[in-house]
């Protein structure tokens, strides 16, 4: 079988985010990067099929922030990787603190980081 590279929402959601803040939108932008770095918690999430943060999610019939937390916990441990934690505190704060351009910029990179690495596992496992 082929490599089969997909977009995944997370990666629509970068490109939009990267064009709202090119045009000086950063509450706009902040907005979409939290969603996407949130969409590739849930993607990784499960691609690695990680029941028990998935049947918290089927019984509260949502992701909260805490089941969020809760799988970026189990993620790090499973990935044996606590950079994931790091980009994921990079998330919130985006979405948290109304931060200026130029601090946006850097923190939005490590939310990109975070959608480049849900991709990766995601396509892995396409192969």
């Amino acid at each position: 079988m082929s490599n089969v590279n997909l977009l995944s929402a997370s990666d629509v959601l970068i490109k939009e985010a990267d064009e709202l803040l090119e045009k000086g939108d950063t509450v706009q932008a902040s907005e979409k990067y939290y969603k996407a770095a949130e969409e590739a918690i849930k993607l990784i999430t499960k691609t690695l099929n990680i029941q028990d943060v998935l049947q918290k999610v089927k019984e509260e019939g949502y992701w909260s922030l805490g089941i969020l937390h809760d799988a970026v916990v189990e993620i790090s441990q499973r990935l044996n990787n606590d950079r994931i934690i790091e980009l994921w505190k990079s998330a919130v704060i985006i979405f948290t603190v109304s931060l200026p351009k130029n601090i946006l910029i850097i923190e939005a990179e490590k939310v990109k980081e975070l959608v480049k690495l849900a991709d990766e596992i995601a396509n892995l496992k396409l192969d």
